[in-house]
Formats: structure tokens, sequence, C-alpha cells
């Protein structure tokens, strides 16, 4: 995990990134005030920081307070150093956003149990935040958590003018599975195609179940063609694909029809069109007779 050591003292720091190199910490290293909150402005700013209450340009408490002020998707655990030991001064830092507090000169089993402590907790948010995300059946992101994930994608790819695909995927006749082998087996259908979705997806494509039997993928730098491509091979290995119901003794076979859009270089179109759009794609597919890729036109 990376931890930010902020402290003008050239010795302090050096004890300071010893100690938590041998810990096993990633160390990010700011020589004062304005240089830590350069790093913990940005998008991939550590998780941990130990900060130096005393330092050039803005102290400790002062990054705290600023800190706080911002809506950061993941938190920031603070541990300010300072050689201060008034009661008010301890109950000033933590009121300015600190989350502990440690004196100087520091014991180093102290701050190793203390930066372990906010070690899990920063873990247990990351926990939280992916079953918050996740849909518990297949593994897949949610449906609010991809179309969050969407809105990011659509506005980085019209900012490069970039493609983007979309393809909506709806298993064809899935009540069947459900009315003849059961729910738990119908889960398992589930499970197995939202696997082979992933493996035949690029590493930066990303994927959700956007239904009970629907799922939705988008395709970062994808035009049309490519989009179909992919769309197709997925219909494919659907159709190809044996799931073995182990309770059963038997095995299923479904296919699933493919709606699919692209929003190509230097369009503009939101997050909603682009689904309504691959969502009409999929109605004319699964209205043709199902097991097929149906690429939007726009009249």
């Amino acid at each position: 995990m990376k931890v930010l050591i902020a402290d003008d003292d050239a010795l302090s720091r050096k004890i300071l990134e010893d100690a938590l190199s041998e810990w096993g910490y990633e160390i990010l290293m700011a020589h004062n005030g304005n240089e830590a909150w350069d790093i913990l402005e940005k998008n991939d700013r550590p998780n941990l920081a130990v900060l130096d209450w005393i330092m050039p340009g803005m102290d400790g408490v002062e990054i705290c307070k600023r800190l706080r002020k911002l809506s950061l998707p993941n938190y920031v655990y603070v541990i300010l150093l300072t050689a201060r030991n008034k009661r008010e001064d301890v109950i000033y830092g933590l009121e300015s956003g600190a989350d502990d507090y440690i004196i100087k000169p520091f014991h180093h089993e102290e701050l190793k149990s203390r930066l372990k402590i906010g070690q899990r907790i920063i873990e247990l948010e990351h926990r939280i935040l992916r079953l918050a995300s996740t849909d518990y059946l297949t593994g897949l992101l949610n449906r609010r958590a991809f179309l969050e994930r969407l809105e990011r994608e659509l506005n980085r790819c019209q900012r490069e003018a970039s493609p983007m695909g979309i393809i909506i995927m709806d298993i064809d006749h899935f009540k069947k599975v459900n009315d003849n082998y059961g729910h738990q087996a119908g889960d398992l259908v589930l499970q197995e195609l939202s696997t082979t979705l992933v493996t035949l997806c690029r590493v930066y494509d990303f994927i959700g179940r956007y239904g009970g039997e629907e799922f939705i993928v988008c395709l970062p730098g994808a035009d049309k063609w490519n989009t179909y491509q992919i769309a197709e091979r997925m219909r494919s290995i659907v159709e190809n694909k044996n799931i073995l119901l182990p309770d059963k003794g038997t095995s299923v076979s479904v296919t699933a029809s493919f709606g699919i859009v692209s929003m190509e270089p230097g369009q503009r179109k939101s997050a909603d069109r682009l689904i309504n759009e691959a969502d009409e794609a999929l109605y004319r597919a699964k209205d043709q007779g199902r097991n097929q890729v149906v690429m939007y036109i726009s009249d």
C-alpha cells in the first residue's frame, strides 16, 4: 500500500522512509506541505499519509482541513506527526481532520501499529465499495456501478475524440431454463456466461449485469465494426457452449441476442442515448428471430 510521508526535516524523513520500507509500504515523499498537497490532489493519491504538523508552505493541519473538504472516491487516512503534546493540541489536530496523532519522538512499533489500523480501515472501505458495486451472483459490475463508469468513459472518449462501442446481450428464452431445470440451474447459466463474456473482453473493456438475463458491455476505442466483431464472437461462443448442471446430471445450452451501437470519433451522445439505441437494436434482433447481432442504424 502507498503511504505519503511529508516532513521538512531530512533526518525525520529518512527515519520514516527506512521504517515504512522495511514494513513493506510503497513510499511517496514530500519535503513540504505544498508538495504533499500536490500529491494528495492527484487521482492516484495514496490512501495513507503521515504528515508533520509544522512544515513550510502548508502545515499538516491545513492539509487535513483542505483534504476533508474534497469529495473523494476513496478515503485518505491521515496520521499527524508532531512534537506538540498538549491535550488541546491533540484535540485541535484531530478536529482538523486527522485520523490519528503521534507525538515525536515516536516509537517505531507504535507507528507500525497505527499504520496497520489505518490500512485495515482503508481495506475495509475497499471491500465495502466492491460489494456495493458488484452484482452478487455474477461478480460483474451491477447496473448502477456500470452506468457510473460508463459516464466517465464516455466523457473521456469525447474529450479524446475516440470511438466507443456498447453491446447489450439478452439470453434467449431464459425462462425455459428456470422452468425446466430450476432457478439454481438458471443461476449457474448466468455465472458461466458471465465468466465467458469476461474472457472475451479486452483488458480495458468493462461489463455489467444490466437486468435479470441481460448483460451490457462497454468497449472503449471500438468503432462499429470492432464492436460487431466482438459481439459476433460472443454470440458464436455462447451458442456453442455446453453448461454442465452437476445436480441434474446433464448439460444445457442457450443462445443470445445482441444489440450494438457505436459512438464514432467526434460524435457526442449521452449514455442514455447510447443505451437506448443498443436496446432498440436488441429488440430488432429478438424480433427477427433471436440468436443474432443487430447494429443500430439511425433513420
